[in-house]
């Protein structure tokens, strides 16, 4: 576990631990129908349940094998607003696999807040925490978001049919995965696009 952990900063967003004052606001964009439709809640979200998560991750620690760990995600600016969050687990199984996911409220959509965090996220547990893959998976409607993953270089592995039910109607999803060793191929070639 990462028992030190406090924060991680990109250059508009701070990914922080949770605090109790968060419970409100992780209730409220979780509650939006437009952003829990690919997610693993249904929306409402419930004040409850917010609060007891919150209070989960404010008595751990970030790389727990087999425990989901969110982190707050908010603009630099405003380091108290919640505008989102960023998960990942790593899997008890083999803790050097880590999967991710995230979440971002519809206000702060569109403004490539959640490549930014993500991005962070998989430097931190290549580079801090010496993991060696990462995964992700989404429902193959969710275009958003597995545009994302590509952009972070992660690749496409797969696809399951109908693995999951989305009301009434079975669902798709892409399993994505991204090597150590590829990341820092990518990490490097982002760093040359910017210097030029």
């Amino acid at each position: 576990m990462d028992v030190s952990f406090d924060r991680l900063l990109t250059p508009r967003l701070v990914l922080r631990r949770f605090v109790a004052g968060d419970a409100a606001a992780l209730a409220a964009y979780r509650s939006d129908p437009a952003v829990a439709q690919y997610q693993g809640w249904d929306a409402p979200y419930p004040a409850e349940r917010a609060h007891a998560f919150v209070a989960w991750l404010v008595e751990h620690h970030p790389d727990e094998p087999g425990e989901w760990y969110q982190l707050a995600i908010a603009a630099s600016a405003a380091p108290d607003l919640l505008i989102g969050d960023c998960g990942f687990r790593p899997r008890a199984e083999e803790p050097l696999v880590v999967d991710i996911g995230f979440t971002l409220g519809r206000a702060a959509q569109g403004r490539g807040y959640a490549t930014e965090a993500v991005g962070e996220v998989i430097r931190y547990l290549f580079d801090e925490r010496g993991k060696h893959k990462v995964s992700a998976d989404c429902d193959t409607r969710n275009v958003a978001s597995w545009r994302l993953m590509e952009r972070l270089g992660l690749v496409r592995e797969g696809a399951l049919r109908e693995t999951f039910r989305d009301g009434d109607h079975w669902a798709d999803e892409y399993l994505y995965g991204l090597l150590a060793a590829d990341w820092g191929a990518h990490a490097s070639r982002q760093t040359m696009r910017s210097q030029t």
